[in-house]
Parts: structure tokens; C-alpha cells; sequence
């Protein structure tokens, strides 16, 4: 069995009220109020945000379109986009989690959202190449989750079948569409919990 990660709320920090909060204070008081601001500048991951998401359109036209569709200032669009890298932090419970599995024997691999920009800035700062044995970021091969053609591009690349893959992901939606392709699957709440399940399913020691 080979377990293969998303990135953002799992492996890397991504909670985009709280984001929001930080870059926007003017804009977003709390938490609370960057729920609907995030709704609306990434639009839960489809529109302008999911078009570059999935390559299909490159950062500046990315954010004209959002600019224009929201009416922010395009410079303040571009304030959220130059801070994505330092919301993305490194949880280091999850890294203990890759670090037990690789221990243990297991073949990793990752399949992310992930804007190719933002690819590029992950695998530049993190050993992504020693904790996986390969992965997929959607911006590069222009499908994302939940789409069943990124699933199907991951199992063959990753060379297993469907069933051999165990997918970590905090979307309920990402994490049913792997199992609707026979894949298994786990929502991901936090390292400790998918720690549990992992021995439940013997691939980790207690």
C-alpha cells in the first residue's frame, strides 16, 4: 500500500481566513469575516483561482480577473497572491508522520492543487524529492481534484492500481472522488488522527 498526501492543510499550512486576516486587516477583521472573503477571491477553488489552479492561465491574468470581478485594487489582489508562499509553513506533525512511514517502508508520493508558481516555490524550500517517491501538482498537468482525470494521471504515474493508493486530503469532495475511483482514502483532520488510522491499517507501527 502507498500513501500519497495532499499539500495545503495537510502537509503545508492553508487556512484561508485566517490567511486573509493576516494580509488583508483593512479588509478582514477576523477569522470569521475572511470566510466569505475567501469564498469570494478563491472561489471555493473554481473560477479565475481554479483556472490557475489548473495551468490554465498564468498569475497575472489570474489576478486582473479577480480584480476586475471583485473590484479590489489589482495591487491588493497581488498583496494576497506574493503572501501565498509564507501562509504555505511546513506542519511539522505531518512531516513526523512522512518520516514514521518512510521508516516503516512505505512508498510516498503527493497529489496537490497546486498553482505551478507555487509548486515551484515548495520544491525549491522543501526536500519534497526525499520524503516522496513522486507526485502530481495539478498546475502542471492541467486537471485538478476533484476530477477524476487527475486520479487516473496520478495512478499511472505513480505505477500502482487504484487500490494500492491511500490518499490523505482535507476535502471531503477530493477524498470521495478517490474512492469513487477505487482508490482508498481518508479526510484529514490532523497528523495525530490520520497517525491512528494509518496503524489501524497496519502500515504503521503503534
Amino acid at each position: 500500500m502507498r500513501v500519497v498526501f495532499d499539500f495545503g492543510g495537510v502537509l503545508f499550512r492553508w487556512h484561508p481566513a485566517s490567511f486573509l486576516a493576516r494580509v488583508w486587516p483593512h479588509r478582514v477583521p477576523d477569522a470569521q469575516a475572511g470566510e466569505a472573503v475567501a469564498r469570494e477571491f478563491f472561489q471555493n477553488y473554481g473560477g479565475d483561482w481554479g483556472a490557475f489552479d489548473q495551468g490554465l492561465i498564468g498569475m497575472a491574468e489570474t489576478l486582473d480577473r479577480i480584480a476586475a470581478r471583485t473590484g479590489w485594487p489589482r495591487h491588493e489582489v497581488q498583496q494576497v497572491a506574493d503572501a501565498v508562499p509564507g501562509e504555505l509553513a511546513l506542519r511539522t506533525d505531518t512531516v513526523a508522520l512522512i518520516e514514521a512511514l518512510r521508516a516503516a517502508g512505505r512508498r510516498l508520493h503527493y497529489l496537490s492543487n497546486m498553482p505551478e508558481p507555487y509548486a515551484d516555490h515548495l520544491e525549491r524550500s522543501f526536500p519534497l524529492q526525499r520524503w516522496f517517491d513522486g507526485g502530481v501538482f495539478s498546475g502542471r498537468v492541467k486537471q485538478s481534484k476533484p476530477g477524476a482525470a487527475i486520479y487516473e494521471l496520478a495512478a499511472r504515474q505513480f505505477g500502482a492500481r487504484p487500490e494500492e493508493l491511500l490518499f490523505l486530503d482535507d476535502h471531503p469532495a477530493n477524498v470521495e472522488a478517490a474512492r469513487a475511483l477505487g482508490w482508498q482514502a481518508l479526510l484529514f483532520t490532523d497528523a495525530a488522527g490520520a497517525r491512528r488510522e494509518l496503524v489501524a491499517r497496519g502500515l504503521l507501527s503503534a
